[in-house]
């Protein structure tokens, strides 16, 4: 019985760990996101998503709104998500700050990198998308479309497009956080990964056909940044594998 106590008290104090980090988070996340309710406000936010797709638009143009609720809605919806991302460093500090203390050193040296790197690369491809994907697409569908349609889309539909797309690039850029963690656990060899090259690329355009939509430029613009990220993958996976050792296999 003395045994099982301080397991169950050891337990239980990872617990409210735990929930202290989830507090911790969600208090951040509230932070900025209320920080962006009252600067620059959620229809200024709105107006600075919706400014790719007003840009192909002819002058004068504009978006509209279908629902009801909808023209506060969305704007708010936005703002929620935008807050999230920007909080996303702090949510993750304190994922590390809950797990570090249970982690060797070489496992921190393996965590650490990964972390800050697939929030970086993850930032880094929806802002890939936003600003050189975007006005590309639309203006595609735009000078696409027959002059009998007057193009007047719904902020709702757009917003889901664009959410879906900036998720699709964000987890597109994560191919060499992937292709590291891979070679890490040994579950395949930087030669192998070589060997499949030709596949990973035609991979990449597969995936880029079926979560982008159906125009030659977006798919190009998911698919080849793809490809490039597995190579920046394959070319890192070994130092990082060598750095991230630990003194047995070091000595082995």
């Amino acid at each position: 019985m003395s045994n099982q106590e301080p397991v169950e008290e050891t337990f239980i104090s990872h617990l409210i760990e735990l929930r202290d980090r989830l507090v911790k988070a969600s208090i951040g996340i509230l932070i900025m996101t209320a920080a962006l309710m009252i600067w620059p406000g959620p229809s200024h936010i709105y107006d600075i998503i919706a400014a790719p797709m007003i840009n192909s638009l002819p002058t004068g143009s504009k978006m509209i709104a279908t629902g009801v609720i909808a023209p506060f809605l969305v704007p708010m919806k936005v703002t929620l998500v935008l807050g999230f991302i920007l909080a996303l460093p702090w949510v993750l500090y304190q994922l590390w700050a809950f797990v570090a203390p249970g982690l060797y050193t070489h496992e921190k040296r393996l965590v650490a990198p990964l972390v800050i790197a697939s929030s970086g690369l993850f930032v880094m491809g929806v802002a890939f998308c936003y600003f050189l994907v975007f006005g590309r697409v639309f203006h595609f569908i735009a000078d696409f479309s027959p002059t009998s349609i007057a193009v007047t889309p719904d902020i709702e539909n757009y917003l889901d497009f664009v959410m879906s797309m900036c998720l699709a690039f964000g987890c597109a850029f994560e191919v060499p956080v992937v292709v590291v963690v891979l070679v890490r656990m040994g579950l395949v060899s930087v030669a192998k990964l070589k060997e499949w090259r030709g596949y990973v690329i035609v991979g990449a355009f597969v995936i880029a056909a079926i979560v982008t939509p159906p125009d030659i430029v977006s798919q190009f613009s998911l698919a080849i940044p793809m490809w490039l990220l597995f190579e920046i993958g394959v070319l890192l996976s070994p130092i990082f594998v060598k750095a991230t050792q630990a003194p047995t296999e070091e000595n082995s």
